[in-house]
């Protein structure tokens, strides 16, 4: 089993045209991860799992997500 959190993309790194990055803010914590096989716009919500986005997802569904997590790490 494996856990993919949500995060929005802050800004993207496409300089080294083999490895495009983005900054993802996670509720707070921004982290680097690699986006390279998803297309991605500043802005959008992605599942990251082990320091890469596997998947796009709305903002709705991120957002309670990240709500809900977060009512977990408070209890």
């Amino acid at each position: 089993m494996c856990l993919a959190i949500p995060g929005r993309i802050v800004s993207i790194d496409d300089s080294i045209p083999e490895l495009k990055m983005a900054k993802v803010d996670f509720s707070g914590i921004v982290k680097s991860i690699c986006v390279q096989w998803v297309d991605v716009s500043i802005g959008d919500y992605v599942l990251a799992h082990a320091g890469m986005a596997i998947s796009v997802v709305n903002a709705e569904e991120a957002e309670e997500t990240l709500k809900d997590l977060e009512k977990l790490c408070v209890s």
